[in-house]
Parts: C-alpha cells; structure tokens; sequence
C-alpha cells in the first residue's frame, strides 16, 4: 500500500522595519513591532484559526486514519506567545492525539547552514529542539533545514544530533530519472531522505486557484485519484501551512478541499503516514550524493540556494552578516544575540531577489518592500547600526574588563 505523507511548513518572520534611526532601543528598535503583530493577526484569522479547527475536526473524526506533520518555527511560537497563545494550545492538542509529527528545524528559519562553521547552526536547532519541548510537549526525531536546504554535510550533521531522518526537495536535476516516490539515504551519513513531490504538492500550493491551468478547479476527489494512480512507496506532500487561507484564500474553496481530503483518500488504496512511519515501513532505495556547491532547496525554478543569496546585494548582506558573529557573541548580550540571531532569517535575503516572471512575482508577493533593491538598502541601514550598537557594548565591555584588573590606586 503506498503511503501518503503530508507536511506542512507554519512559518512567520520578524520582518524589519523602514528604518530611521531614533530613540527606539532593543529589538523593535529593527524590527517592526506594529506591523508584524498586524501581519500575525491577518494571518491567524485567515489561515492557523480555521485551518487548525478543521484539522483538528478531521483528527477527531478519522479515529487515527489521517495523519500529518507540522514544522512550526521559533519566530511564529514567539509571535503566538505575544499574540496568539490561542494558538499555541491548538499545537497541543494536535501533539496530543499522537497523530500528529512535529519536525525540527533552526528556531529562527535562518540561512546558518550555509555557514562553513556550523556551530552557529547547532546552536538554532537544539534552540528550536528546547522550545518545540517545552511549548508543545513533544520531542521531535525528524529534521528539515531552514526552505529545504539541503546538502551532505547538512545531513551528517542531521545524523550526527540524532535525527532519524532529513526531508528535502525532489528536484529533477538531483533525481534525473528517478522518482522522488521512494526513500533514499544521503551520502556518507546514511541518513534517511524523504523527497517532496513538488508536482502533486505545487498543485495544492501554487495552482490551485489558477483559472489558466487545463486541471481547474482542483477538487479532493480529482486530487486523491491522481495520488492513488501512483504505485510507489510514499508519496510526500510538503507545503506551506499558509496555503490555507493565506496564500489561497477562502474563496478558492482551499478549505473545502482540505475538509474533504481525508475522507476521499480513505476511499483509495492509500494511508496516510507520518515521516516517522515512512521510514519504518520503506528501506532506502539508493544513496544521493549532493555536495556542499549543489545545495538544493525548494524555492524556484532552480531549487537551490539563488533564492536568498542569487545577487550581489543578497551575497553582500549575507558575509556582512555572517562576519559580525563573533563580535555579537564576545559581547555576551542575550539581547544583541537575539537580534542577531533574526537578522539571519531567510525571508529578509529572499526580499532582495531580483529574479523575473513567476519566481520574481512570488517574492514580491512575500515582501513588505517596494522592491527588492528597497529592502537591500534597509537591511544594509539596519545593520550598519547595530554593528555600531555591537562595537560600542565591546568596547564598553573591554574597558570594564580593564578597570578591573587595575590595583587600589589604579595602578
């Protein structure tokens, strides 16, 4: 019996605001507090209230046939406990039912695995690993990086912190002839690979409102048949949680379509099954060697890493960032750290992709700048100014550090 592994992304950043310097202090002196809590808001009312309440339903329903898993990042558990701890109790009670799988992941959705140090990385994972556990209850065995990022050395080190697995795109030009339909093991860790369907998932995803497409309108009934045409292992279904409602609203019938699906592939030959599962019922079918220069992810056309850091504005950014590191962590202030920490979320380098057609439109979409050159100048004056913030705690620290060592007389 093929399996049918649904995943879904719950994401939200800090987004930054149009910065100015003023009086402003501590982390909302970068970030906008306003317009994320009202982002949050527009986005909790649109998709995580009635997604999770219909997801919820369906759980208690199917008595333990519909199963699903869930990566919720540290940002958006920090923006439910400031805005929507509603929510947060939703999560609970999902982890509760024992048929929900809650993923790992860095806590702040950042780019860290594209640090040739990877210590900055552990530090996130086992951040988020803390948190899913104290906030959810629950302690997760599965690992997805940061938009699937992806290489060998992401997976060794997946294994190496004990994960039992590792997801990742079901790229053409990593597959080739293959098919993403069974599980694969990484090069060298042997880790198990589950690989997303992106064409059966980009159906739900990206096309489903789409009037030009030959299939509209995509219905659950239409959707499992063509699932249950496929006589493989697993079929992986990775999407953003923010399909629902969000990015495809109300009115295309998302939420219809996600009330009906359980029902319609129980009517098929399929099960539904947990990444945790998968591995259990499925060996490996081959091994996969993707270097560390062949990074994949599941973002545009190309499926690799060109999405956060394809232009020099993006790269830029991105070194500046990664070179203030151990001056941030010398100062030994949390709250330095943390803003820190958020400036390395991968939604404020995908603001700054200059790429065209439907890629570019998709990052426009996301953005709160009025062009990606926009939000390259506000991320370089935002962080110009906390480089100041973090040279000057050193050089306070260093003179501090000083004093101390000096005699009664100063000497």
């Amino acid at each position: 019996m093929t399996s049918l592994c649904m995943y879904f992304q719950v994401h939200q950043p800090f987004r930054l605001r149009t910065f100015w310097p003023d009086a402003k202090t501590g982390f909302f002196r970068y970030f906008d507090e306003e317009g994320n809590r009202e982002i949050f808001n527009k986005v909790a009312n649109k998709c995580y209230r009635p997604a999770n309440k219909l997801l919820l339903k369906a759980l208690d329903e199917q008595e333990g046939k519909f199963k699903f898993s869930l990566s919720i990042t540290g940002t958006l558990l920090e923006q439910c406990e400031l805005w929507g701890k509603d929510l947060l109790e939703d999560f609970r009670q999902m982890a509760q039912t024992g048929h929900v799988e809650f993923l790992d992941e860095t806590f702040y959705h950042s780019l860290s695995s594209l640090f040739e140090d990877k210590t900055e990385f552990i530090e996130e994972i086992k951040e988020h690993r803390q948190l899913i556990s104290e906030l959810l209850g629950v302690k997760p065995e599965i690992f997805r990086n940061t938009e699937l990022l992806y290489n060998n050395s992401i997976a060794k080190l997946a294994a190496e912190l004990g994960y039992k697995a590792i997801l990742a795109e079901g790229a053409d030009h990593l597959l080739g002839w293959r098919s993403p339909n069974f599980l694969y093991q990484a090069k060298a860790s042997g880790l198990p690979l589950l690989l997303r369907n992106y064409k059966l998932s980009d159906d739900i995803g990206y096309r489903f409102s789409a009037r030009w497409w030959d299939e509209y309108p995509l219905t659950a009934d239409k959707w499992a048949y063509w699932v249950s045409n496929i006589k493989e292992d697993t079929v992986n279904i990775f999407l953003d949680y923010e399909t629902f409602g969000e990015h495809q609203w109300k009115e295309t019938g998302i939420f219809e379509f996600l009330k009906k699906l359980p029902g319609e592939i129980r009517k098929t030959p399929l099960d539904f099954a947990t990444p945790s599962e998968v591995i259990k019922k499925y060996k490996p079918v081959a091994e996969l060697d993707i270097g560390d220069f062949s990074t994949i992810s599941w973002a545009d056309m190309e499926r690799d890493t060109s999405a956060w850091l394809g232009n020099d504005m993006q790269r830029r950014c991105f070194e500046e960032i990664k070179l203030l590191e151990p001056y941030v962590k010398e100062t030994g202030d949390r709250a330095l750290l943390r803003i820190w920490k958020h400036l390395l979320t991968s939604d404020h380098y995908y603001y700054m992709c200059t790429k065209w057609l439907g890629d570019g439109d998709v990052h426009s979409y996301f953005s709160v700048h009025p062009s990606a050159f926009d939000a390259a100048v506000n991320f370089m004056a935002v962080l110009m100014d906390f480089k100041a913030e973090v040279f000057q705690r050193l050089s306070e620290k260093h003179r501090e550090s000083k004093g101390k060592r000096k005699g009664p007389r100063g000497i």
